[in-house]
């Protein structure tokens, strides 16, 4: 694994969507710089940077107002460079970290003065080589005083094995891009059927309307994605998050055009008020608790 990798595109379209005031991209990445924070040795895949000052330069040409760093999993469980982003952001950011499980108290503490505000549990095993869902819990239990939440990244096929481990975790939980259910199955598919029984399981469960790109098999503009989704955000319109998932890692082979992804947002929050609860009032909530109104 010698040959690094962009997955990102090099000029995006300005979106013709324009977000609402304090619009949040609550998943995206950094990778790098790799000469001051090294990739994992345990990385399935090895990206050209993609540092802060391309992801908020990306910010503002989208129209939006803060970030949501989440761990790439190339950086494995050395959080130092999403903690960088966080620190260069002027407080415009916040993460979701990737732990060891014998991580300590004291680290946690540090993690969350850096600014993270939960903790990601990675199912793919395409990316990850072990997933040990007890450690995983014993985590879960201790971040609960920092008052912080679970993400949770699986595909749809798992979610059945999955549903003991997330019922016992105590904090809320947030599913990576829906669980990547197949969204040519439409609203009513199985996929969307299994997801939505997990979401009525627990009122504490969110979910990310991201990644119509990976999801989305016919490719732009994504018509069979808008239409699975778009129910599923006006039924659960509290719960629900939006990111692009920039740099779209993995994605070198069909790199989508991120004003393109923004655009899909009207498509599925249809509404002024969704809009706004999507991109503002619910990641207010769970990563800046302290401003939301």
């Amino acid at each position: 694994m010698s040959e690094r990798i962009v997955s990102w595109h090099g000029a995006p379209s300005p979106p013709r969507f324009v977000p609402p005031p304090g619009a949040v991209d609550a998943h995206c990445h950094v990778f790098g710089p790799m000469a001051d924070f090294p990739f994992s040795s345990k990385a399935k895949y090895l990206p050209e940077d993609a540092g802060p000052e391309m992801l908020f330069s990306l910010r503002d040409h989208l129209g939006f107002s803060k970030n949501v760093i989440v761990q790439a999993s190339c950086h494995g469980t050395d959080n130092s460079a999403t903690l960088n982003a966080i620190a260069a952001s002027g407080g415009k950011a916040r993460g979701v970290a990737v732990v060891d499980p014998a991580i300590d108290d004291a680290e946690l503490e540090a993690l969350h003065e850096g600014g993270m505000r939960g903790v990601r549990f990675n199912f793919l095993k395409r990316l990850v080589d072990d997933a040990p869902k007890d450690r995983f819990l014993e985590v879960a239990r201790r971040i609960e005083v920092l008052g912080w939440h679970v993400v949770v990244y699986f595909e749809a096929e798992l979610l059945e094995e999955l549903r003991p481990f997330i019922d016992a975790i105590p904090v809320p939980v947030v599913i990576d891009h829906m669980g990547r259910p197949d969204v040519s199955q439409g609203p009513g598919g199985s996929d969307m059927g299994a997801f939505r029984r997990l979401l009525d399981s627990r009122d504490d469960i969110w979910f990310k309307a991201t990644c119509p790109d990976r999801l989305d098999p016919a490719g732009p503009p994504w018509n069979a994605f808008a239409r699975a989704v778009a129910p599923l955000i006006a039924d659960y319109s509290d719960r629900c998050l939006w990111g692009t998932d920039w740099p779209h890692p993995n994605m070198q082979d069909a790199i989508p055009d991120d004003g393109e992804i923004v655009d899909m947002i009207p498509r599925i929050a249809t509404t002024v008020d969704l809009q706004r609860k999507m991109l503002v009032e619910n990641p207010m909530q769970l990563y800046w608790p302290e401003e939301a109104q």
